[in-house]
């Protein structure tokens, strides 16, 4: 329902800006404009959708070796302590456990080629369990508020970014990162924690969150000793090493059982198959609705108000070009990043405004797609409160990367 407000609020603004553009200002290209951008961007959620096929079939057919090996089962043993708690709907031993176990780890490293196929994975495990195929459950709405708080200790991606454009320090924003993104991650589990009336002052989860502050901490400390070319390096040939132990581990798990290794492998790639051609449509509405925003100027019109007010009332605007990143963030993953890039370029990568930029980016993953993608690849249309969690996520990780942009770079 929320997800339907949204995209409705998509056209009916652009249409209002448009139509204004176009009788006041005489803009008589504006509509031309927009309906580029919605055959732009159907085609790009089609290419999305195609380029997940190749890695979803990859992915969920090791995942299928993994889970006739045993592997996958292991490592729901492993979260077990904490997971019963977060996910109390979820019974013990359940292969959903291990699925969102090595989704989280996958995305904790930057491994989105791996945490995609693992988390859709996840997510039909948890629609075997849930009695209403078309809403949300409640494991499924904790999955995916973590899941769009984006918690990432390695920003690889980014820091290759800053590399590229020229910054003399790219791993300069590695702690700011790891601070907002932490932040949004925390904000999201507190919250559906409160709206299924989760007690987190158990002490598994207690436990849980002071050993994630002292890894976090140790992290950190691991890669400010490293020297300033090294860590970018450092990060991937470790994030890379494990992803390829990972894939050698589940296939030897596989021989261990006296399983039929490639025959698996085939099965689940075709369950990998289906599932990337069965979330186009959901990823073609979500990337329209956005693009048509974009192209109206509604995006520019919300920015260019916010910078006013907040040069009226006397507070340091800087952090008002980085704006364009924080609203797309939630919308568009490439907008965001596009916008990023952009502020880069213009401003300067080592610049207050292309740090921040960089840090917002970190901060949180792309809550629309990410609903879009993982509830559009098993049918589900009342997303609940799925949505109004994530986004409050994204505004405590944006909220959070401006402090610690002004506090390291201000």
């Amino acid at each position: 329902m929320v997800l339907n407000y949204i995209w409705i609020g998509f056209f009916f603004i652009a249409f209002v800006v448009a139509a204004c553009r176009l009788l006041f200002a005489g803009d008589v290209t504006i509509f031309n404009e927009i309906i580029n951008a919605t055959f732009a961007s159907a085609k790009t959620g089609f290419e999305i959708s195609l380029g997940l096929t190749g890695v979803l079939a990859l992915w969920m057919g090791i995942m299928k070796i993994g889970e006739r090996g045993g592997i996958v089962q292991a490592f729901a043993r492993l979260a077990a302590p904490v997971f019963s708690k977060l996910f109390p709907g979820i019974p013990a031993g359940h292969p959903a456990t291990g699925s969102i176990f090595m989704n989280f780890s996958a995305n904790l490293l930057g491994l989105d080629n791996a945490a995609t196929p693992m988390g859709l994975k996840a997510m039909q495990e948890l629609q075997e369990l849930n009695g209403k195929k078309d809403t949300a459950t409640d494991a499924m709405i904790m999955f995916l508020c973590i899941n769009a708080s984006g918690l990432t200790l390695i920003p690889v991606t980014i820091m290759m970014y800053r590399a590229q454009l020229g910054a003399v320090n790219p791993s300069d924003v590695f702690l700011p990162i790891m601070l907002a993104t932490f932040a949004s991650t925390l904000v999201a589990i507190l919250a559906v924690c409160f709206k299924q009336r989760i007690n987190i002052f158990q002490k598994n989860l207690l436990f849980f969150f002071g050993g994630a502050i002292l890894f976090i901490a140790g992290v950190v400390v691991l890669f400010r000793s490293l020297p300033e070319d090294k860590a970018s390096l450092y990060s991937t040939l470790f994030a890379n090493t494990l992803l390829f132990t990972i894939i050698c581990g589940f296939i030897l798990s596989g021989v261990r059982r006296k399983i039929n290794v490639y025959d698996c492998f085939i099965e689940g790639a075709k369950d990998g198959f289906k599932t990337a051609v069965g979330i186009i449509p959901y990823l073609v509405a979500v990337l329209v609705g956005v693009g048509v925003f974009r192209a109206s100027g509604a995006m520019d019109f919300l920015i260019d108000g916010i910078r006013f007010g907040v040069e009226a009332i006397g507070i340091d605007s800087r952090f008002v070009e980085a704006l364009p990143t924080i609203l797309m963030k939630p919308l568009s993953g490439s907008g965001a990043r596009g916008m990023m890039l952009d502020a880069m370029n213009t401003y300067g990568a080592d610049s207050f405004v292309g740090r921040l930029a960089s840090i917002v980016q970190g901060s949180a993953d792309t809550t629309l797609y990410v609903v879009a993608l993982y509830y559009g690849s098993v049918g589900i249309r009342k997303t609940r409160y799925t949505v109004g969690c994530s986004l409050l996520a994204d505004l405590a990780g944006a909220v959070t990367a401006v402090f610690v942009g002004y506090l390291f770079f201000g």
